[in-house]
């Protein structure tokens, strides 16, 4: 009988994981959740969309720095009577309920938003990485943005720094470390199509094994 396994990918900016996300939605007929977890999030809050977009996973080191947060004291806090928890937690604690429910209800992908954390234990996965070159996903961005090579690297550093905050601040773990992770995939190496072939093959022995 067939598991419920779910996918998770972290990303490089500019690496392709969102559309070896895509691929692989399509090729395994799943669901993807990626940006939809912030609509849904904010239906959730009963807050603007806009709201929610500036406190999501790529916007959230400005706010958290102002207030000198080590990576992975952010859990301790909650539930301390003095704690006061903004926005950027709820958001976060509202969308990891929405993956958690998502999950319940059979398999699926997910991107981002520290997915792999927030299953860990609770549904089996298989948590993948997507990484590049820099030098591949500064071209990449450079043709997505319509940028000059100057500010797509410029993009893709500070794209990076917030999305490494990010998990690092609500996990506590290493992002895109081979620790946090079950596959780190180099698609300079290997390309998208392939990635996402490998990606098909190991989800198809999981849920036959």
């Amino acid at each position: 009988m067939s598991k419920n396994v779910i996918i998770t990918i972290g990303r490089q900016f500019g690496s392709g994981g969102r559309e070896i996300g895509s691929m692989l939605a399509e090729r395994l007929n799943l669901p993807l959740y990626d940006k939809n977890l912030v609509e849904l999030a904010a239906e959730k809050l009963d807050i603007s969309e806009d709201t929610a977009d500036s406190v999501d996973e790529t916007a959230l080191s400005g706010f958290l720095s102002t207030y000198a947060y080590a990576p992975g004291t952010i859990m301790p806090y909650v539930g301390r009577v003095d704690y006061l928890e903004p926005i950027n937690d709820k958001m976060f604690y509202a969308q990891a309920g929405i993956i958690r429910e998502l999950a319940k209800k059979g398999p699926a992908i997910f991107i981002g938003r520290c997915a792999d954390y927030v299953l860990d234990g609770k549904a089996e996965c298989l948590n993948v990485f997507i990484c590049a070159d820099k030098a591949d996903r500064i071209k990449r961005t450079m043709e997505l943005f319509d940028l000059t090579e100057k500010k797509a690297a410029d993009k893709v550093k500070k794209m990076d720094r917030e999305r490494r905050y990010y998990y690092e601040t609500y996990t506590g773990k290493d992002w895109g470390s081979v620790g946090s992770h079950d596959l780190v995939l180099n698609v300079s190496r290997m390309g998208m199509e392939r990635a996402a072939k490998d990606l098909e093959l190991i989800y198809k022995g999981m849920i036959e094994d």
